[in-house]
């Protein structure tokens, strides 16, 4: 059974730890395109996250063997077929139609806890949702309501998928530590990649220079920068990911995938810091709506923690 408490302010300091670390790990990843492939960026991040859990773990006492093996199972598939999909229409199709797909996971997340779950849902989370929505299209600009296809498809089933690994965080894995579910997550990317790499030698494809060539590159000799920094996105996702994980274990999944909008102000303040990039007027005025969006859920939950005791 799910755990009845819900702690949607702590979620919400969580998550903006987590989008402030993957915001800066994810900027990073320019680089490792430059020369690498993403199945083998998957493969070795894994090797290098398990390592590190595996030394920290006995430190910190912590506990990776599973209370319901078959449930963190299906919840690491599920997630890591999300990024696979989520990547893999990255090689054709603009970003911005990729990262609109994936951002409407509030929107399922929603649908399932109701639909699924019998889970209320009131009209602020709803019109939060909505709000967050329109915001992220701001950021993403004009070009992310064009070029709709069966292609288009993808991103939006990434989304979905998404949204279901976050609901079944909580419903399926409550009593599942972080670092049971995150060392889980790691381990399926990990095999994707190493799939993808046999495939890609089995089947060797001609891949571009630079960052174009990311998603058809196999194996290739590791330099010390891609080794340096697919490090530092090990050692940050095992950090962001893990405090997104245990948000979603302490509270509702459809006020934390509305929070996790804030990835994207997270992003691009990274972007803004460490490459000089600029973000337009719209897309200033598409972070206030998320920013919005992510106030109203977390004011909406510290009125009722503030009136359910008194009641």
């Amino acid at each position: 059974m799910p755990p009845t408490t819900d702690r949607t302010l702590a979620a919400a300091g969580l998550i903006c730890g987590y989008a402030l670390v993957i915001g800066f790990t994810d900027n990073y990843v320019r680089v490792i395109a430059q020369e690498h492939g993403l199945w083998q960026f998957h493969f070795t991040r894994t090797v290098m996250a398990l390592a590190l859990l595996g030394l920290v773990v006995p430190l910190l006492g912590m506990r990776l063997r599973p209370v319901n093996p078959r449930a963190v199972l299906a919840r690491s598939l599920i997630h890591g077929l999300a990024m696979v999909i989520y990547f893999g229409a990255l090689a054709f199709l603009p970003v911005a139609i990729v990262a609109a797909g994936l951002f409407t996971a509030p929107i399922f997340v929603l649908l399932i806890s109701r639909f699924a779950y019998g889970h209320a849902i009131g009209p602020v989370r709803i019109l939060a949702v909505l709000i967050g929505f329109v915001g992220v299209l701001l950021v993403l600009g004009p070009e992310a309501l064009s070029g709709a296809s069966v292609a288009a498809v993808l991103p939006v089933l990434a989304g979905a998928l998404y949204a279901l690994g976050n609901v079944a965080t909580r419903e399926w894995c409550p009593n599942e530590s972080a670092e049971t579910l995150v060392a889980g997550f790691f381990g399926i990317l990990g095999l994707f990649g190493a799939l993808g790499m046999v495939v890609l030698t089995v089947v060797p494809l001609v891949a571009p220079l630079g960052p174009d060539g990311f998603l058809l590159r196999g194996w290739v000799t590791p330099s010390w920068p891609f080794l340096f920094w697919t490090f530092v996105q090990a050692a940050g996702s095992l950090l962001g990911v893990g405090m997104m994980i245990r948000a979603y274990q302490i509270t509702d999944a459809g006020r934390a995938s509305v929070i996790e909008y804030v990835i994207l102000p997270a992003s691009a303040f990274w972007s803004w810091l460490l490459w000089g990039e600029l973000l337009a007027p719209m897309a200033v005025a598409g972070m206030a709506l998320i920013v919005t969006a992510g106030c109203m859920i977390a004011l909406r939950a510290q009125a009722r923690e503030t009136v359910l005791p008194q009641a």
